[in-house]
């Protein structure tokens, strides 16, 4: 398969000299690439009198060249068909909007130009209507996977989400949200902008929802800087990319370590998210759920919305428990003295019966039932805690493991139980958790990095899910029975803890006494830790 090498470069502003002689030097030192493609403004006031030397001939651009349209009045002028053209040897106008895709299979979706509201668009702008039509066009094309690369002159809006920061751009107010729109539709490999005079690479992000939808390549958004500027700041990229077409499936979604949610996915409306929790052995009629048995995604019927990324959700009171509850902290049926310590929004407290003396819940104060019903500022709260647990742990010689299960309960119980360093790694405790699980013809699947299980489960869901500190985590859609103490067994496994009869927590209560001497010790030790004795 052939491997091609391109160039993509910022605002030249009419700096050709500038912009070609450094793709010669680029070249010398690192070999030919194929073209050069430029986005934002390729003239600028100071054009005419470098512009006239290519124009004529005098001079050539040193590989082909291919640039979007004007983005303002003035250079209107440089581009005398709108539908494209050659404007000189070598350096060819791609159009306002369209799909080049040369001899090498590669597809580069183009727009040119700025938004606008108007209808018609002025000749250096785009409208919705050039967004859908694009959109349109290439979307109807038989097994659309997406396009290799977008060249737009404008920054997408809310690119920055789940990302790298970009300093001081804010894309909310340059980015374009139609230029999102069809970057969330075409699924670029690669997408290029400019205009802001900054250079930006933003982390990879996928194009699917883990665990519901196929896997699918991830997409690279680069902003570049001005030719020339004297920051210094990169204007010029080099890249190498085969195309999409020609690759094996497998090699084309696999998912870079840094790939973050898509930027653009539009989270589910706060009534949508409110349903109230079924009950752990109904099964939901009309919402999509991923089928864990089938991995290629394939969907039950639903007259509901597909899930997008889920961000937190805003404040909202927690439901109310239809009857006592042993975990809402303002209940007299709390054990008040396995309390070790009390957050705004959660609480610690040592587990009764735990597997081994510093086995700890985390607990939202008010009542919840699982993690995906969090508001966004317990989420916050609950992670402030992972951290002071990993962070003490650590500084004992051991790593957490963490566990939910959202079955069979009412209140939210995030199990956090240590396990010796050097008793065993992060990879024998996977082991163990997925070895366990497939001899119970339970299908526990590894959830991507930069995956929270808010994008795999509805609110409602039964399932179980295992977290380790380093943050690899993994799920199990529950859709029929399962075992209440799973997850304590595994870790009381002789794989693990061998603390096999410990397993079941009824049968390592102790007395009252004793109970608050443990919680006594855990609160001294973890003082150093708690954030929120210095809140």
């Amino acid at each position: 398969r052939a491997v091609f090498r391109r160039l993509a470069c910022g605002d030249a502003e009419g700096r050709l000299e500038a912009l070609f002689g450094r793709v010669r030097a680029i070249q010398g030192k690192s070999g030919p690439f194929d073209m050069l493609l430029c986005v934002g403004s390729f003239f600028g006031p100071a054009s005419e009198t470098e512009w006239a030397e290519y124009r004529t001939g005098a001079k050539k651009a040193p590989i082909p060249t291919y640039v979007l349209g004007a983005n303002d009045q003035e250079t209107v002028r440089y581009f005398p068909d709108v539908s494209g053209c050659e404007l000189a040897e070598n350096i060819t106008y791609l159009g306002r909007r369209g799909l080049y895709s040369g001899t090498s299979g590669l597809q580069i979706a183009y727009l040119s130009g700025t938004e606008s509201q108007d209808e018609p668009a002025p000749a250096y702008s785009f409208s919705a209507k050039d967004v859908a039509e694009l959109k349109t066009s290439l979307l109807s094309t038989p097994g659309f996977k997406g396009v290799d690369i977008l060249l737009t002159s404008p920054w997408p809006r809310d690119v920055e989400t789940f990302a790298n920061s970009v300093g001081e751009i804010n894309s909310k107010k340059c980015g374009s949200k139609l230029i999102s729109d069809l970057a969330a539709s075409l699924k670029p490999r690669y997408h290029f902008a400019a205009l802001e005079k900054a250079y930006y690479e933003r982390l990879p992000y996928r194009n699917h929802t883990v665990l519901q939808e196929t896997p699918q390549h991830v997409s690279r958004f680069i902003a570049l800087a001005d030719v020339g500027n004297s920051s210094k700041k990169k204007y010029l990229y080099a890249f190498s990319i085969v195309p999409m077409s020609s690759m094996d499936p497998a090699d084309l979604v696999k998912q870079p370590q840094d790939v973050t949610e898509n930027p653009y996915r539009k989270p589910q409306k706060e009534g949508q998210k409110t349903k109230p929790p079924l009950c752990a052995e109904e099964e939901p009629a009309s919402q999509f759920f991923f089928d864990l048995k089938k991995h290629q995604g394939k969907k039950r019927p639903s007259d509901g919305k597909e899930r997008g990324n889920s961000q937190p959700k805003q404040a909202k009171k927690p439901p109310q428990p239809t009857g006592p509850c042993w975990f809402c902290l303002a209940s007299p049926e709390v054990e008040k003295h396995l309390v070790v310590s009390i957050g705004t929004h959660c609480y610690l407290a040592l587990a009764k019966g735990g597997l081994l003396p510093d086995h700890v819940l985390i607990l939202p104060i008010g009542h919840y039932q699982s993690v995906v019903d969090l508001s966004s500022e317990v989420v916050e709260e609950v992670t402030k805690y992972k951290s002071a647990l990993k962070e003490f742990f650590r500084s004992k010689g051991k790593r957490y493991v963490l566990f939910e299960r959202n079955y069979r309960s009412q209140h939210l119980q995030l199990q956090v139980i240590p396990v010796p360093l050097d008793h065993c790694t992060s990879e024998d405790i996977k082991e163990s958790f997925i070895a366990q699980a497939q001899e119970q013809q339970i299908e526990l699947l590894e959830i991507p990095e930069h995956s929270d299980i808010m994008q795999v489960a509805q609110p409602g869901t039964p399932y179980f899910y295992v977290e380790l500190d380093t943050g690899e985590k993994l799920f199990h859609r529950i859709r029929g029975r399962f075992p209440l103490h799973f997850g304590r067994s595994v870790l009381a496994s002789e794989a693990l803890l061998a603390l096999p009869e410990r397993a079941d927590w009824r049968r390592c209560a102790a007395e009252r006494a004793e109970e608050a001497e443990q919680a006594r010790a855990f609160r001294r030790d973890f003082q150093p830790f708690d954030f929120a004795l210095r809140a």
